[in-house]
């Protein structure tokens, strides 16, 4: 009892806001994991206010995909649906009668051309022929839905040219088997945690309370990076917030004073963003070093050899 009460202290943040049970489960049906999650959702996408609309239309998108089994991930498709439905401000009929001429969620979509398997009770037309019309499964030969198992009509996957894609991205050093494991089923996702751990370091030495809440002044914290090698860190002061919405910070790291300059989110100054090269696209160049351009002898569309003048 004593841990779940800290627990639940320490991940209040976190709730929904969700604190009585409710009996219209039996009318939308939606898993109790998703409700809370879909209730944050739908306040983030602005729909706050409308939660009992996003409810009653998750059962009409229920109806729409078929009446189908509701777990992780073809829940999300049924949530995404409803949110799309409340959103746009459309009934049950409209979505069926204006399915081509609707940009529905990517995850709908997907699930129409057969990404998650074939429900047990088929797709539902005529909507799965008016979502699908005119669009092609990524990787296949023209397909516009599959017939099965998504992945017996795939082509067999490349796990060696994945992994050398990704050490030419990432560097080898930091990609494991794990992590082509990853790519491969999350490729999106994997590389927005690699960009965030490019950004911020690997943040898996932190305790859970401190990564959450972060550090108060005077707390030191001892940080294990590997046996025999610690370092010990303490919050000296945290400065007001200047004018371009800027924080000193001031600690000690294993007795040294430091000091670090750190964006306010929260100060509401407009940033001014530097951009850099994108790894892995093609065109985008960074320079050797730092510097400002004050030239430019070329312009969109020009083509140039190696030795041009940029």
């Amino acid at each position: 009892n004593e841990y779940w009460e800290e627990a639940r202290g320490l991940y209040a943040p976190f709730e929904s806001g969700q604190k009585s049970g409710s009996a219209d489960v039996y009318i939308h049906e939606m898993p109790g994991g998703q409700y809370t999650n879909l209730l944050y959702q739908s306040t983030q996408l602005g729909l706050t206010g409308q939660w009992s609309h996003v409810k009653t239309a998750y059962a009409a998108a229920n109806r729409l995909l078929g009446d189908i089994i509701k777990v992780t991930p073809s829940s999300k498709v049924t949530g995404d649906l409803a949110q799309f439905i409340v959103a746009n401000n459309l009934t049950e009929r409209e979505v069926v009668e204006k399915a081509e001429e609707l940009s529905f969620p990517n995850s709908v979509i997907e699930y129409f051309q057969g990404y998650l398997g074939i429900p047990p009770f088929g797709f539902p037309e005529p909507l799965r022929s008016r979502v699908l019309k005119g669009r092609t499964i990524e990787g296949t030969s023209g397909l516009s839905c599959f017939d099965g198992r998504p992945g017996a009509q795939l082509p067999p996957y490349d796990f060696d040219l994945n992994r050398k894609t990704l050490e030419e991205k990432w560097s080898a050093d930091k990609i494991s088997d794990h992590d082509v494991m990853s790519h491969a089923m999350y490729p999106q996702v994997f590389d927005e945690f690699m960009e965030r751990q490019e950004e911020y370091g690997k943040l898996s030495y932190l305790d859970t309370r401190t990564f959450l809440t972060g550090m108060k002044v005077g707390q030191e914290l001892n940080v294990s990076l590997e046996k025999g090698k610690q370092l010990i860190v303490k919050l000296i002061s945290v400065g007001e917030t200047t004018d371009d919405g800027i924080v000193n910070i001031q600690f000690e790291l294993n007795g040294q004073p430091r000091s670090v300059h750190v964006k306010d989110k929260r100060s509401g100054v407009a940033e001014t963003k530097r951009l850099k090269a994108l790894k892995g696209v093609t065109g985008s160049i960074g320079a050797a070093m730092p510097g400002v351009v004050l030239e430019t002898k070329v312009k969109k569309g020009d083509k140039v050899v190696k030795g041009d003048p940029l």
